[in-house]
């Protein structure tokens, strides 16, 4: 019988508000896809904007 192998224990940081910061952004059929990265952190996600007047929707969650 073989010994499974896990991942290593990831580090997260400390749970805190995150200050999100658009790396970069380009225009789809939903709306607009932003890639944004947390300044505090570093942790990173992809966002979305569906409308000019709507707030942005997660499509990920933070990594990082």
């Amino acid at each position: 019988m073989s010994i499974p192998r896990t991942l290593p224990h990831l580090v997260c940081a400390p749970p805190h508000e995150h200050a999100w910061r658009t790396e970069s952004a380009h225009t789809t059929a939903e709306g607009r896809i932003r890639y944004v990265r947390c300044v505090g952190c570093a942790a990173r996600r992809v966002d979305l904007d569906p409308a000019p007047a709507a707030p942005p929707v997660p499509l990920t969650r933070a990594v990082g």
